[in-house]
């Protein structure tokens, strides 16, 4: 199934898929594909992070739920069913992102642009360290590589993505878009 171009509808598609990880996961101890993470890492970066970029962007605080040491699938769900919740808000429609290292931008296009597009590369990394299905849409892979590398230099100086691993000329798009951000496409668990 192909990913909506709509924020709310590509936000309940990719939040539903990497919540079945989340639910699938055995281990919250095993390592991940990150460098010195864990599975559990991987749900904290996700819960952690955007509530405070959301809030100083917008003024919008979302609910918390316990921490990811205590319960990552609680913590999860309600981090993602608060984002879902603002998606599907009316009033989103009219709201605006500002930050100052990219300026004001709609909503749902900022949560669509910055978010989403995260939870779907780490869904690869949460897949990956607990031995579940790891494909990802085709499609956006190709999306997200095409216009990240129109930016490459931003974003590699930025710090939130590792070198570019080296990969095939002719690899598919899900291999170079994890090569683009810093994974290696051919880890496999310990």
């Amino acid at each position: 199934m192909a990913l909506s171009d709509r924020p709310a509808e590509r936000h309940r598609q990719v939040a539903g898929l990497f919540t079945d990880r989340v639910r699938g996961t055995a281990s919250w101890d095993a390592p991940a594909p990150v460098a010195g993470w864990t599975a559990r890492d991987v749900v904290r970066h996700l819960t952690e992070w955007f509530p405070g970029f959301l809030a100083s962007g917008t003024g919008i605080e979302l609910p918390k739920g316990p921490s990811v040491d205590e319960d990552p699938v609680a913590a999860w769900q309600i981090h993602a069913d608060a984002v879902q919740a603002v998606l599907d808000d009316p009033e989103t429609a009219h709201r605006h992102l500002t930050n100052p290292h990219i300026g004001s931008l709609p909503l749902a296009a900022a949560i669509d642009q910055f978010y989403t597009s995260d939870v779907f590369m780490h869904t690869w990394d949460l897949a990956r360290a607990t031995g579940q299905d790891d494909t990802l849409d085709p499609e956006f892979c190709a999306e997200l590589v095409g216009g990240m590398a129109q930016m490459e230099e931003i974003i590699r100086s930025s710090g939130q993505y590792g070198p570019r691993v080296a990969v095939p000329e002719d690899a598919d798009a899900q291999t170079r878009l994890l090569g683009f951000i810093g994974r290696d496409p051919f880890w496999s668990r310990p």
